[in-house]
């Protein structure tokens, strides 16, 4: 019955033992160096992509935001974002997709009607917007709602309307694009773009130096 008791105890102490081991390596050891190591290599992608301006964090380069006015350049639409309703102290947006079909009618409208505003927002005393150059992007949201960037074509679009609106002239707000458009992710991936946070951060210096 001893050699019973000990022996349980002994399997007991060297569970135990292998517990607290394992929590202390793969719970407190590994993370930290994990941690650290990102921290020292990788800092801004460890910390969110976060985008500062005036000393505070404005965003995420990572994240597209909605409700700039039309004094800036506007971000892909975000149709498939809606409200938690679960918790009502904040308005947390959810990532996702409308789901409808190329050909649902409800969706067919709803580009048609972003279209005609794109040409109207984005026209001007003497700059009309050709209909059938309004980009893709310009008319509907990415899967998931969030996407940071736009085509350069969307970014052309508006340089008008964006220069009239900040008493700018259309060549500098046309360079301020081109600086902020970046290529195909190695050269081969992914399609040329326009960070709309980075540009419209630009946009404001550009204006307050004007």
């Amino acid at each position: 019955m001893n050699n019973s008791v000990t022996n349980t105890a002994r399997l007991l102490g060297a569970g135990l033992r292998a517990l607290l081991v394992l929590t202390l390596v793969t719970g407190v050891l590994y993370p930290l160096a994990v941690t650290g190591i990102a921290q020292g290599l990788f800092p801004g992608k460890a910390n969110g992509s976060e985008v500062r301006a005036d000393g505070r964090v404005v965003g995420s380069s990572l994240i597209g935001q909605q409700g700039y006015g039309l004094d800036y350049f506007q971000p892909r639409p975000a149709n498939g974002l809606g409200e938690n309703s679960v918790n009502t102290q904040y308005k947390l947006i959810l990532s996702g997709a409308t789901n409808l079909s190329a050909d649902n009618e409800k969706l067919v409208e709803s580009v048609r009607a972003a279209k005609a505003e794109v040409v109207k927002e984005n026209s001007t005393a003497d700059y009309r917007v050709d209909p059938a150059a309004v980009p893709a992007d310009a008319v509907t949201s990415s899967g998931s709602g969030l996407d940071p960037d736009i085509s350069p074509r969307y970014a052309d679009l508006q340089v008008h309307r964006v220069a009239v609106r900040n008493h700018l002239s259309v060549t500098d707000v046309q360079r301020l694009v081109d600086r902020h458009t970046e290529g195909r992710t190695l050269g081969f991936m992914g399609e040329p773009r326009v960070n709309v946070l980075a540009l419209n951060i630009a946009l404001r210096d550009l204006g307050a130096r004007n």
